[in-house]
């Protein structure tokens, strides 16, 4: 369960042991998705990429994102889990499969955020090996200071310092996601 608490300076939520403060307006997010799908739509021009958007925390993300895109495109969903609370657990696991035959396709992986970049790396080694024409990473959020292998994230609506965030497809123990702005933990 989580409260808000309106202040003149600033907007605060209490989800469940911890406190954040807003530090993403939804208005902001919505114009980098935008901007983010532009870019696609003039890089994907005359092909028909497969987004693939990996649960929980991409869904809201894929979603606004999807309402941009004006080329011809499918997309499909893949569920891998590394985070435990608010730290991530370094082992990834594969919990839902894609179906669809990646030969000869552009893909998209779209992503709620990229931080130590070991999920991602994880994703395109399984993805590489169905033989792909092109594999792009497309991210809501990329937190460079974090970031431990070597990734071309050619697709990233926001750089942001490595802060614990909620909000926006984002969770804490599986709290926040169905906020509309992203908020950072206060005193973390």
């Amino acid at each position: 369960m989580w409260q808000i608490h309106n202040t003149l300076i600033m907007d605060t939520i209490t989800i469940k042991d911890k406190q954040f403060r807003i530090s993403i307006p939804a208005t902001e997010i919505q114009q980098r998705v935008k901007a983010v799908a532009e870019r696609i739509n003039n890089d994907m021009q005359g092909k028909n990429p497969l987004m693939i958007a990996v649960l929980n925390g991409s869904f809201i993300f894929a979603a606004d994102l999807m309402r941009h895109i004006t080329i011809p495109c499918e997309i499909s969903f893949v569920k891998l889990a590394s985070y435990q609370g608010t730290t991530s657990t370094g082992k990834v696991t594969e919990v839902i499969g894609i179906n669809e035959d990646l030969t000869d396709r552009d893909i998209i992986i779209v992503e709620d955020i990229v931080d130590t970049g070991q999920t991602m790396q994880r994703m395109i080694e399984t993805l590489g090996t169905r033989h792909p024409k092109s594999i792009h990473i497309c991210t809501l959020l990329l937190k460079p200071e974090k970031l431990q292998v070597d990734l071309n994230i050619e697709y990233a609506a926001m750089k942001i310092p490595n802060d614990f965030i909620v909000g926006y497809g984002l969770d804490y123990d599986q709290q926040g996601r169905n906020l509309p702005d992203i908020y950072t933990v206060c005193n973390e």
